[in-house]
């Protein structure tokens, strides 16, 4: 299931969705989810570990952990599990545990092959729209869930092998699309790969296709227009204009598929970048102005052709000095 097919009308307004594909066949990644020996050793966000008290994945049964902040701080948990169709789908309800004070939701996780690797998808349902925006800025939830799948891919990789970088997609409202992804180069090759037309012109698009043009005023104000040929020798243009351009840092721009009938639906992209240990990470949120508009995007094939446009451009970094 594509993140394009995992967001419901009904329930849009009070999800969030995330997706990633594993380099690892789906009956593996299923056991690392729900082996009680396994989870606990990637399961939260970055600088957390877990504690697993009891642990019985079928229908009815309840797995009982403790999530050890990097503060410090306990949060017990609580998960009953729906429903167990091994090695494709878990549902379950998330609470807290006994008093502690908890985030209720209900999740369904799909395991899907993907020619032998696997696209996890996490569709979080909350009782509220505005309980799922609470937990998005109190506990983070968004970027937690991503750090989350990140750290389920370096559990999977063999010894001595480090994860191959992968798109995380995530719909963290139902106007918005983040897509995420780590590059192995520092912040300043990476912003000038995206800045520079003569760059961008090597590895903006899906393997295949070539910009016929490639056109940047990258300045508050300056325009940008992009002619993507794909190789059926289809041409789809592109077009917007820059609102704001901190380098290296943060990039904003409206954004629009340049047809009749589609230019309408203009999106607002704010594209971040952060540095860790020599390493990029790069964040750009698309927010649209109705979940009609947003679903047209993903329904688009987005979520395939970013993956390879953003393979394209940490090929294009690895070279450059």
């Amino acid at each position: 299931m594509s993140v394009a097919t995992a967001s419901a009308t009904s329930t849009a307004d009070r999800e969030i969705v995330i997706t990633r594909v594993f380099d690892a066949p789906r009956e593996l990644v299923w056991n690392a989810w729900t082996d009680p020996s396994r989870v606990s050793k990637w399961w939260g966000p970055n600088g957390f570990t877990t504690t697993t008290h009891a642990m019985d994945v079928k229908p009815g049964g309840v797995w009982r952990f403790v999530m050890h902040g990097p503060d410090g701080r306990d949060y017990p948990n609580r998960i009953t599990f729906l429903e167990v169709a091994r090695p494709e789908r878990l549902v379950y309800k998330h609470a807290g545990e006994e008093d502690h004070e908890g985030v209720d939701f209900h999740v369904t996780v799909t395991f899907e092959d993907a020619g032998g690797k696997t696209r996890v998808t996490m569709r979080s349902v909350f009782p509220s729209a505005a309980e799922r925006e609470r937990v998005a800025k109190e506990y983070g939830a968004v970027e937690g869930g991503v750090q989350h799948l990140g750290r389920l891919a370096e559990h999977l990789a063999k010894p001595g092998e480090t994860p191959r970088n992968a798109l995380t997609v995530a719909l963290p409202s139902d106007r918005e699309i983040m897509l995420t992804r780590v590059f192995d180069a520092p912040r300043r090759l990476v912003f000038e790969a995206i800045s520079r037309p003569e760059h961008v012109a090597r590895w903006w698009g899906p393997r295949g296709s070539t910009l016929s043009a490639c056109e940047m005023d990258m300045r508050p104000g300056g325009a940008w227009r992009f002619v993507l040929r794909a190789p059926d020798g289809s041409e789809h243009p592109f077009k917007g204009v820059y609102r704001e351009i901190v380098p290296p840092e943060r990039v904003v721009n409206t954004f629009v598929y340049d047809v009749e009938g589609i230019r309408d639906h203009e999106a607002l992209e704010t594209m971040t970048l952060t540095e860790k240990d020599g390493r990029t990470t790069l964040t750009s949120v698309v927010l649209h102005k109705s979940v009609e508009s947003r679903d047209g995007q993903l329904n688009s094939g987005m979520e395939f052709g970013a993956a390879e446009t953003y393979d394209r451009l940490e090929e294009l970094v690895g070279t450059m000095a």
